[in-house]
């Protein structure tokens, strides 16, 4: 059986405070987009097997691999199985690629295995593996809170927006985001934001990685500019980034951005 792991990119994102544990509570709009992996399982008799293409063999510590073993110590009745997966999602770019593979991976084993696991399990099984990662367990756009795993249905009208995606060959850990971040209460909440026109989010909707994040790497800060001047409604970064989105009425040209560009009708 086959799943395709969307991307998702993020509308706002408010870092609020920092909590006793070491993460932050958080506040961002989450959005699955049409660009997506291909993730296959296949019972083995031969052991685990995996397939991941030009990324080679993975380690136990592949969040798709941790999934597995997730599933495999709650129902030990699953059996090994061959694990093929082919990305287009970049990683480190802020478009949760890996989280979805791994919360497909659960999806796909309840389905493979008919295990009939409810939303709460998969969501308590999704969490340790990523504060992103219960999110993709459904297809739809969703307010993230607490370290992003309080989620709730948040209806948008975004139906024939021209999305443009600006990659680049920058990798940003989550490390590196959150260490110059200013953490910051202040302001209407995303849902107050999100309720105006699109037209009027370029000033109020923000994303509060950019600032420090722009300035350590300027051609992302160009890159947003570029996207303004060719027409979008509204651009930012998606997540910890690097890359670089934009909503539109119609398609975008953006002739000096030296990484790579797709775009997609919602």
């Amino acid at each position: 059986m086959i799943r395709l792991p969307k991307a998702k990119i993020n509308l706002g994102l408010r870092i609020l405070r920092r909590r006793p544990d070491g993460y932050h509570d958080i506040e961002t709009l989450l959005l699955p987009i049409p660009l997506r992996d291909a993730l296959e399982v296949l019972p083995s008799e031969e052991g685990m097997k995996y397939d991941f293409g030009d990324w080679g063999e993975p380690s136990e510590e592949n969040l798709v691999v941790r999934a597995y073993h997730l599933v495999k110590a709650a129902y030990p009745e699953v059996p090994p199985v061959e694990i093929i997966l082919r990305k287009r999602i970049p990683t480190g770019a802020g478009l949760g690629g890996g989280s979805s593979d791994a919360s497909n991976m659960l999806l796909l084993l309840d389905e493979v295995f008919g295990l009939g696991m409810s939303y709460d399990e998969m969501h308590q099984m999704a969490t340790r593996l990523g504060a992103d990662c219960p999110f993709f367990l459904r297809d739809e756009p969703q307010l993230g809170e607490g370290i992003g795993e309080q989620l709730s249905p948040f209806p948008l009208h975004l139906e024939g927006k021209v999305l443009t995606l600006l990659h680049s060959d920058l990798h940003i850990s989550t490390a590196e985001a959150y260490g110059g971040v200013v953490p910051s209460e202040e302001g209407p909440s995303l849902r107050e934001l999100l309720s105006q026109p699109i037209e009027e989010w370029r000033g109020t909707l923000y994303n509060a990685f950019e600032p420090h994040i722009f300035e350590r790497y300027p051609a992302l800060a160009h890159g947003k500019e570029q996207l303004y001047r060719a027409g979008a409604t509204y651009a930012a970064m998606s997540g910890s980034g690097s890359t670089l989105f934009a909503l539109s009425d119609a398609p975008l040209s953006i002739s000096d951005w030296e990484g790579t560009q797709q775009t997609y009708t919602l």
